[in-house]
């Protein structure tokens, strides 16, 4: 089920396991409704954050810094942290940077990313600062789907002032992915036209040994996985990746002889 911030437990208890889903840069809750949908079935409640400067027009993202998207998901996590056991955290392109920062701030049960970006491709990006007063904005990074007639509701534009915090937040959470150390899941698509290998790469070599748990193709996914033709696999795993982690912390431990 979906949850409403004053939905409470019976008798104050909390309930078990929820995922809090964070959408992409210039994205919307479109690109996670179906994934949050299958997640429902499978018994977990779930919450997508609409980004500030998301959801609304490309300009409203000018004024947005990066630390409101990390608050923002922050915030929702708290939430549902007031209401369930464990909450775990679930993030498609940048908001995989954000469930893996969220992760070294709150305590995230297990993370599952698809796509994630953790660096800016072009060479521009370090520049984008000051080329933002002169350029406002840029061709859009969006619909990367190989499925035919699906759209993500992604801004038909992309700010260059938004981008240069996207660079920042990404900058930011490269070095802080030794400090997580909530089990990882990774989906990567075959062909991606927005995030390159240079991400998967950061990532690897960034976080813990033993953190990133599985690593998972896809084989017929372009960047917006979650809506493309290898949605079912994502969403089979990350509910079987989830319910596994929730059943191994209710495990007894053994004791020593």
């Amino acid at each position: 089920m979906k949850l409403d911030t004053q939905d409470i437990a019976p008798e104050g208890r909390k309930r078990s396991d929820a995922v809090l889903l964070i959408h992409g840069f210039t994205g919307s809750p479109i690109s996670m409704q179906p994934w949050a949908s299958s997640l429902e079935q499978a018994g977990f409640d779930t919450a997508i954050p609409l980004l500030p400067g998301h959801g609304t027009q490309w300009k409203d993202m000018i004024g947005c810094d990066y630390g409101q998207w990390i608050h923002a998901t922050e915030q929702a996590y708290d939430l549902l942290a007031q209401t369930h056991e464990r909450v775990f955290a679930a993030g498609l392109s940048m908001g995989g940077a954000l469930a893996l920062h969220l992760a070294t701030r709150r305590n995230v049960a297990g993370v599952s990313l698809v796509n994630p970006g953790l660096v800016v491709d072009s060479p521009v990006a370090p520049y984008t600062p000051w080329l933002k007063h002169v350029v406002r904005s840029v061709a859009p990074i969006s619909d990367d789907i190989a499925k035919r007639g699906v759209t993500e509701g992604a801004y038909p534009r992309t700010p260059v002032a938004a981008v240069a915090q996207l660079h920042s937040l990404f900058a930011q959470t490269r070095r802080r992915l030794a400090l997580v150390d909530a089990p990882a899941q990774l989906f990567r698509s075959t062909v991606d036209n927005v995030v390159s290998e240079r991400s998967v790469h950061e990532l690897v070599e960034g976080l813990n040994s033993g953190t990133l748990a599985e690593h998972h193709m896809l084989l017929h996914s372009k960047h917006v996985a979650t809506l493309d033709y290898d949605a079912e696999q994502i969403f089979h795993e990350s509910a079987r990746f989830f319910a596994q982690l929730a059943a191994a912390e209710h495990k007894p431990k053994q004791e020593r002889p």
